[in-house]
């Protein structure tokens, strides 16, 4: 039997349980799941419509059920990109992955267009254009002009530096030295690193610049999540986690190759079977792109001048020959395309 002092200590923390439930019920149920930042981001930018910027379009379209606008200077990039997602969708149809019904819903969602300006309303601009600073330095400027201050301003970069990125994010109307107020806009930058090919690969790596805030932190890991992905968190250092570690591998078989260590063939199947991974690195290679793997290499050697990510001489000529991997039908093998 309990004393009296014991029913008078249940019952304040009865009732200090209840005061805290009320307190909880008063905030949005979405935000006690932790999902109120994601429900904010209705619609999406994907700024470039290669085989990154197109996988990142159909994912967010797809899975997190969010409008998307999809920007290219080449109108023939855009169609090819569109057309791809119609492929995969026919596909899904195929496989009873989707009804018809929902692939022309997910297909309606993505809209391609022209001019960056349109993107002055999305909740999110997801950058996905060629491994060159300069050229993303100046999409950062722009989108610091044009998007809306609650905006997050994301990089797919795999290799170059988010907070020399996250520098350039400030509008060229405010002199952010001078003024007392300065431009958050550097605060919204993040890195959402996708892995190619996006519909299949479960990994996006999260990485903040050094102007990150956490609330562009989180706001972003909840969105990739809702695009079906698993998230990791990387610092700002060349290269993050896994371009840090997989293009030593892949340069090494390809000098491995260009000594005439073994075929082509020999070396897929050796690390594809000695390592239990669905590819070996040449064919890997071939699918991330060769020009690809080549920036990301230079970009890493010259911040790090370390040897093990000094191009191999053979990899430098297959991308002066334009022998760039899947995408053009000829790299270490050969596609149709």
């Amino acid at each position: 039997m309990r004393s009296a002092q014991s029913n008078n200590n249940l019952l304040r923390m009865a009732g200090r349980f209840r005061s805290a439930n009320r307190s909880a019920m008063m905030v949005a149920p979405s935000r006690v799941l932790g999902l109120e930042k994601v429900r904010q981001i209705s619609t999406v930018g994907v700024i470039g419509a290669g085989q990154m910027g197109t996988g990142i379009a159909f994912v967010a379209a797809k899975n997190a059920g969010v409008n998307v606008l999809l920007h290219d200077q080449l109108p023939a990039a855009q169609e090819k990109g569109l057309a791809f997602m119609d492929k995969l969708l026919a596909k899904d149809v195929a496989k009873e992955k989707l009804a018809e019904k929902e692939a022309k819903g997910i297909r309606e969602r993505v809209r391609a267009i022209g001019d960056l300006n349109e993107l002055r309303d999305v909740d999110l601009v997801i950058e996905a254009v060629a491994e060159k600073l300069p050229l993303k330095q100046t999409i950062f400027s722009q989108l610091a002009s044009i998007c809306k201050p609650s905006a997050i301003l994301a990089s797919n970069t795999s290799s170059i530096s988010l907070t020399k990125i996250a520098a350039s994010a400030t509008s060229p109307n405010k002199n952010t030295q001078q003024s007392s107020n300065p431009d958050p806009s550097p605060s919204r930058v993040v890195g959402l690193h996708f892995f190619n090919p996006v519909p299949i690969m479960s990994l996006v790596e999260l990485i903040a610049a050094l102007q990150t805030s956490e609330d562009t932190l989180k706001r972003a890991r909840e969105f990739a999540v809702r695009c079906g992905k698993v998230v990791t968190v990387s610092k700002d250092t060349p290269g993050f986690i896994s371009n840090r570690v997989l293009m030593p591998m892949i340069n090494e078989a390809i000098i491995c190759l260009e000594e005439g260590v073994a075929t082509r063939e020999d070396i897929d199947q050796t690390m594809k079977r000695g390592t239990n991974v669905p590819m070996g690195p040449l064919t890997l290679a071939d699918f991330i792109g060769l020009d690809t793997c080549l920036s990301i290499m230079q970009v890493l050697y010259n911040q790090t001048s370390d040897s093990k990510y000094r191009p191999s001489v053979l990899l430098s000529r297959m991308v002066d020959a334009g022998w760039l991997g899947k995408k053009v039908g000829k790299g270490f093998y050969e596609y149709d395309v």
